[in-house]
């Protein structure tokens, strides 16, 4: 098994040196992800002179090893993101979240990014009754705000996902059943990393100066700019944008962005035969599910059948997590369980205690952006333009959430570990 199938398959990467020299800009932004390439891109269409620093590669962190589902919202249903933060603000995330997935293919379609990209839905499948309960719920929140949402039966969503009848408790990994779905027409699929290296390409044509294996090191704001230092050179900017999320290095002279670190592993096996690859998701949905830890699951444009859940492909869980991982597509499709793996990966999630996105002032001028809690793709684009608009037009009106204080999280590493221990302990005893 070899590592990371996105990056196996996104073709060539841009060429971006690193940053050699003393410069200047009118934008500075650390971290080639989702959210700073979009930022980069959209700030320089309207003009602006942007440098962007990443410390490895375009799409190393979260982006480039995501699942690739492109969704509306975020894990916490619409109404609960209201009574969080209060009913109009709530209302506005809302609402530039579920616009989301028309952001991002909109993109895809303007700059002709090849990224396998599949806008025929995501469906969330319930693998109990309670599961079904909450699809339900879910269903009349997003119903009530005008969203193209469908709840289908049990026999719908095994037509739609080939995921057959029968019921797997025991771990033994006899075929499961799904009790029903929710099917979200707004949302879709695309290969992640091949989609923010496309966004990277958009925005050096718009005139962007993106720049790899630039790590910052100190950032200081002095005399009404901010200055980054890398290993090879300066930038000087009027504007910072820190868009590093899951994966911010240790900057000194800048806060540090505190969240709690859950890993997300996904296997893919090797295409499948046209007699198997027919029966499963043959309308091109991407799907997870209601468990108690999550399962993924979806097809790449090769027919590579992608299975994900949380845990970390290194340490002790490991084993475990393979293991599951083969009993997972017996569970959901007996036809392919003799199926090669040929590979296995995974990355980190910036989880906040609120599991809200969050914008903080790191200084004048400055803010970090971070807290997608799993839901990068949308959420980091929908920010990323955001930003754009904030750093051209100094309006903090112009994030989806109030920008604040940086705020810490109680414990952060201590519930880390439980929910790796818990997701082991999970798949020890379960095959989904």
């Amino acid at each position: 098994m070899t590592g990371n199938l996105w990056r196996a398959t996104a073709g060539d990467a841009p060429d971006l040196p690193a940053l050699s020299g003393d410069v200047a800009a009118d934008v500075a932004i650390v971290g080639g992800g989702f959210t700073g390439c979009a930022a980069a891109l959209h700030l320089a269409e309207a003009g602006a002179d942007v440098r962007l620093l990443e410390a490895a590669t375009i799409g190393e962190g979260g982006s480039g090893r995501n699942v690739g589902l492109v969704n509306a919202g975020l894990w916490l249903p619409p109404d609960a993101v209201e009574r969080e933060l209060g009913a109009t603000a709530g209302a506005r995330l809302n609402a530039a979240l579920a616009a989301g997935p028309d952001l991002v293919f909109s993109l895809i379609e303007k700059h002709a990014i090849r990224c396998e990209a599949v806008r025929a839905g995501t469906l969330h499948c319930a693998t109990s009754p309670a599961g079904l309960r909450d699809l339900e719920d879910r269903a009349r929140h997003q119903s009530a705000r005008g969203a193209p949402v469908r709840l289908l039966s049990a026999e719908e969503t095994a037509a739609r996902t080939g995921v057959g009848a029968g019921n797997d408790g025991d771990g033994s990994g006899r075929p499961v059943r799904h009790f029903g779905s929710l099917w979200d027409g707004r949302a879709g699929t695309v290969q992640p990393l091949s989609y923010v290296r496309g966004l990277a390409r958009a925005a050096a044509a718009a005139g962007a100066v993106l720049h790899e294996g630039s790590p910052v090191s100190a950032g200081a704001y002095s005399q009404g700019c901010w200055r980054l230092t890398t290993p090879a050179g300066t930038v000087t900017a009027r504007v910072l944008i820190r868009a590093t999320n899951a994966y911010p290095p240790p900057v000194r002279g800048l806060p540090a962005a505190r969240y709690v670190p859950l890993h997300y592993f996904q296997i893919a096996t090797a295409p499948l035969g046209d007699n198997v690859r027919r029966t499963v998701l043959p309308g091109g949905e991407g799907c997870w599910d209601t468990g108690r830890v999550m399962t993924s699951f979806r097809l790449d444009a090769a027919g590579r059948l992608i299975v994900g859940a949380l845990g970390a492909l290194k340490g002790p869980g490991a084993a475990i997590h393979r293991a599951w991982a083969r009993r997972a597509l017996r569970a959901l499709y007996p036809a392919a369980a003799d199926a090669e793996i040929e590979h296995g990966w995974h990355g980190r999630i910036a989880m906040t205690g609120d599991h809200l996105p969050r914008v903080e002032r790191l200084g004048p001028d400055a803010v970090g952006i971070h807290g997608y809690s799993g839901r990068g793709i949308a959420p980091g684009t929908v920010f990323g333009a955001a930003a754009a608009r904030w750093a051209l037009t100094g309006d903090e009106g112009a994030f989806p959430v109030a920008p604040a204080a940086p705020r810490g999280e109680v414990l952060a590493g201590l519930r880390a570990g439980l929910f790796e221990a818990g997701a082991a302990a999970d798949h020890l005893l379960r095959a989904r």
